[in-house]
């Protein structure tokens, strides 16, 4: 019974502390909301657009990584679990996401901590690889790239080895198929392709003309940011491998900080309409439990 009226009271709890963190976010950074009225109204639909369908992408990685453990959940807990760590990735930092949804899949589907760190790393290891290619076929020779991804995959590779040495209990525990390492790879192939096609959208919002080629690096040197973010939505963090890798991406310091104002401030309208809809999702939830009840006291 003390289970049954704390979940509700610890859900509205946490949908109310993420409000005000937003809010205190907003107003630490009026310059967003600035931003947004001085972009047409079209380029923000669009990013948010493609906002939610990269988001789709990121829940059916999640999905798959879920299996590989040897579990399964519906697609709308999937979902939902999706979007509210990514709102807990946005603002919290040390990248808070796969956090929240490791603690969740603990407590409710009794997913081992370990071995859901193991697949992650799987995940992790083909989002770096991807995004080394990425930063160097844009602009440089392909062999490069090649020669890049070479190297993001034996480093990778090395660091899910000795995990693995670490964890030989766990390993019992994985299901990596070749076909459910096929989905994870396409999943975060188009993860990675939406998330470029953001920048290069918010890139032609503040009316700076930036070659396919160089929004490409451009995303593969942003991507890279995701492994120290150290600071909410890695604020400072994006754009300091932005501006090293200039001699890459060839983007001027003036649209890098441009860009990243209007990515931002379009992630932050998205993260509240996440957080609304969530809202109205759990409300909806309640209300659907609770009806079957309404209708038994009304029938007695």
């Amino acid at each position: 019974m003390l289970k049954k009226h704390l979940k509700p009271i610890l859900a509205s709890l946490i949908v109310t502390v993420t409000f005000i963190l937003l809010v205190r976010y907003l107003m630490a950074h009026p310059d967003y909301i600035d931003e947004l009225k001085h972009i047409g109204g079209g380029w923000v639909v669009l990013i948010l657009l493609l906002n939610t369908a990269a988001l789709a992408m990121l829940a059916g990685a999640s999905a798959v990584l879920i299996q590989m453990t040897g579990k399964h959940i519906a697609p709308k807990e999937n979902f939902l679990l999706t979007m509210y760590s990514s709102i807990a990735n946005f603002l919290g930092p040390l990248q808070s996401g796969p956090g929240v949804r490791a603690a969740y899949l603990k407590t409710k589907h009794q997913v081992s901590l370990r071995a859901y760190f193991l697949v992650t790393l799987l995940y992790y290891g083909i989002f770096a690889v991807m995004s080394a290619f990425l930063l160097l076929i844009g602009t440089r020779p392909w062999w490069q790239a090649v020669l890049a991804s070479i190297a993001a995959a034996g480093a990778s590779y090395t660091v899910i080895r000795y995990a693995l040495s670490k964890r030989k209990k766990e390993q019992a525990l994985l299901r990596i198929t070749p076909r459910l390492a096929s989905l994870l790879v396409l999943f975060t192939l188009f993860q990675i392709l939406l998330v470029g096609l953001r920048y290069y959208a918010a890139m032609h919002a503040a009316h700076d003309s930036v070659s396919l080629g160089s929004a490409m690096s451009y995303t593969g040197a942003a991507n890279f940011a995701l492994f120290v973010s150290i600071t909410p939505d890695g604020i400072g963090i994006r754009e300091a491998f932005l501006y090293f890798a200039q001699g890459i991406h060839h983007v001027s310091t003036h649209t890098i900080i441009a860009t990243n104002i209007i990515d931002r401030a379009c992630y932050v309208l998205f993260i509240g309409l996440c957080l609304v809809f969530g809202l109205v999702m759990h409300l909806g939830s309640r209300f659907t439990a609770n009806q079957p009840a309404a209708e038994a006291n009304d029938q007695s």
